[in-house]
Parts: structure tokens; sequence; C-alpha cells
């Protein structure tokens, strides 16, 4: 490993013992907040260090291994076979821990661990779609309960055969954005519709769009001259109330034409509330959004430029599979994939993002 990297894990070294001074001053529990994220980097910290000092342990046992080598005409054959297999495994190792922490290492999206806003909206497919919405908003809330994430529909628009045309869903829970941010794009399903009387099978199309819930310190600011406040009367089930007043609020900003609805609650004051973060996300998904599409010009991008109409993956029923075009990735477990299952997808987009840091450092590194 190069003395740069070192340098940093010594460096990390010395956070970890700052964190430990700090956190054993009885003064800073009284910062709840401070506190909860000063235990949570130490958390992360010695978990690196934790694997650096595994590195350095197998450094010593391969430097041992290949001195033992060196006299290989002296020792032992017993014990020249056990050196040889003692290196090859701490080589092994030694390259798996260089790889775990360079990406330790990688700069971290700070909205990683924020709150997310899911939205899903049908596509191509009429009704079909409008069912699919409803699986994916299934899979997501099911994914949700596997991780222990907090769930909150925030707006539906339903269709006639018990679909979705539109849905906002929110999620909350550590790392909750980090998790789904992969989930933008198009998805894309082949089966046989409910309403195929012929057995045919048809693909439809929904479009997801993850977005960051805005830290309240970091905000999108909203001129009030630019909102169109509308209220009407919520529409679904809900009870009396929810269905007699005008509770529901649709909120439109008139510069950029963007809309955002809540109709989840009673209060109207709240459902405004909720549409103002819904579309805060989205204005500062937008800006996202044409951020990278301006680095696409120069890197592209693993996840894709942000067009919602990027065809990212596609659930084929016949046979049961699951594929992510943006890493080749097929898997034939639809059936828990759609239960929500996400996970072997989650780790392996992750792992694929990773990678393609890496290479992208190392690239900068070669070209200085």
């Amino acid at each position: 490993m190069k003395a740069a990297l070192r340098e940093q894990f010594e460096r990390l070294a010395l956070r970890g013992a700052e964190l430990e001074s700090v956190l054993s001053d009885p003064t800073v529990a009284s910062d709840m907040k401070r506190y909860r994220s000063l235990l949570k980097e130490q958390a992360e910290v010695q978990a690196v260090l934790n694997r650096w000092a595994r590195f350095r342990q197998r450094e010593s046992d391969l430097a041992a291994a290949q001195e033992l080598l060196a006299d290989e005409g002296v020792v032992e054959p017993d014990m020249a076979a056990m050196a040889r297999e003692e290196a090859e495994h701490a080589q092994a190792e030694l390259s798996q821990l260089s790889t775990e922490l360079q990406a330790a290492l990688l700069p971290k999206d700070p909205d990683d661990e924020r709150p997310c806003f899911v939205e899903i909206r049908a596509g191509t497919g009429g009704d079909e779609s409008a069912l699919f919405a409803g699986d994916l908003l299934r899979m997501y809330l099911r994914d949700s309960e596997r991780t222990g994430f907090r769930t909150e529909i925030l707006s539906a628009s339903e269709s006639d055969l018990g679909g979705y045309k539109e849905v906002v869903l929110r999620v909350e829970g550590d790392g909750a954005y980090g998790r789904l941010k992969f989930e933008s794009g198009g998805h894309r399903v082949q089966r046989v519709p409910a309403t195929e009387s012929q057995g045919r099978i048809h693909t439809s199309a929904c479009t997801v769009a993850v977005m960051a819930e805005p830290d309240e310190a970091e905000e999108v600011q909203l001129n009030p001259a630019d909102l169109r406040i509308d209220t009407f009367r919520a529409s679904g089930a809900g009870g009396q109330h929810i269905n007699k007043t005008d509770s529901a609020v649709r909120i439109t900003h008139l510069p950029t034409g963007l809309v955002a609805e809540c109709q989840d609650d009673r209060s109207q004051h709240r459902n405004k509330a909720r549409a103002l973060q819904v579309l805060a996300a989205r204005l500062r998904d937008r800006e996202r959004s044409e951020r990278a599409a301006r680095e696409a010009a120069t890197r592209k991008s693993l996840v894709g430029s942000g067009d919602r109409s990027d065809r990212i993956r596609t659930y084929n029923f016949p046979q049961g599979r699951v594929t992510d075009h943006r890493i080749n990735l097929t898997l034939y477990k639809l059936g828990a994939v759609m239960d929500g299952d996400l996970g072997d997808l989650v780790s392996a987009l992750h792992a694929a993002q990773v990678a393609e840091e890496l290479q992208a450092l190392e690239t900068g590194r070669a070209l200085a």
C-alpha cells in the first residue's frame, strides 16, 4: 500500500483517539444530537481502524512466511509447505483488505444518511403499468420493513384496477437515501397482465425517482411569490372527514412547473408542510440531475444521467429473473425481489460504484 494511504490511516487513528477523548467528557452528552453524531462517527472510524489493524497484521504474517521461504533449503519440507500456504492466504486477504480500505477513504455522499422520497409513476402500458407501479410500491415497503425503515405514503393517485398512476412514499431511517438512491430510473416488466385473456406477454414500464429529503438548514428556499397553492377534496379511502373537507393541498412552483401534492393527513396545514417538503426535494433533485448531466460530459456516471426514461432494470416474470442493465447483473430470484429482498441488488450496485470510483481515483493519480 502506498505511503500516502498509510499517512491517511495514521491521521484517522489520531481522529479516533480524539473522538474517544471528546466522548469521555460528560458535558458532551448534554447535547444529544452532537453526542449521537460523534458516537456514530466513532463507530465508523473504529470499523476502518480495525480493518487497518488486520491489514498490518497480515502484512507481518506475509513477511514472516516469506522470510521462512527464503531459507527453504534449510527448513523442513512440511514447514516450507505451511509457509507457502500462509503466504498465499495472507496475499489474498491483503488484496481484499486493500480494496476495502481504499473504498473506506472515498468521499461519502452527505445525503446518504438522510430520509428520502420515492416517487413511482406509471408509464407505457396502461392499466398494467399502473398495477406494476403498485407492485413496485409493495416491493419498497417490504424492503423498508426488512431494513427497519419507517414509511409513509404522502400522496397516491389510484387506477381503476387497484394500481397507481402515481404514488409518493417517504422513507425514514439511517441510510435510507443511500440504500435506495440507485432505484431512480426506468423499471420495465415483462409478464402476462391480469387483463390479458389470450395469455400474451406484455411489456410495460414505470419510472422511479428517489430524492433525498433536504436538511432543514440546507433546504431550498421557496419564494412564496413563485408558488401557486390549491386546496381540494381528498380522494380515496380516509373516512368521512378527509373526503368532506378541502384538506388536500397541491403546490405548483411556477418558474419550473414542478408540482407536489399531499392528501394523507386530515390537517390542511400538515398536508401543506408535507407538500412543501416534497417540492423542495424535487427542486433539489433537479439541481443534482442538472449538475450530474454537466459532469457526465466528461465522466460517465454509474447510475446514469438521472433521466427518468433510462431503463435500469427489467423484471421478467415468465423466466423468473430480474436484470439490472447498469451492471449486467441477472438474478433468478424474481419472487424474492418483488417481496422486498433487494439486498443482493443494493450490494452489487454499491460495489460497482466503489469500483468505478477507485478506478477513477487511480486514473487521476496516474495522470498526475
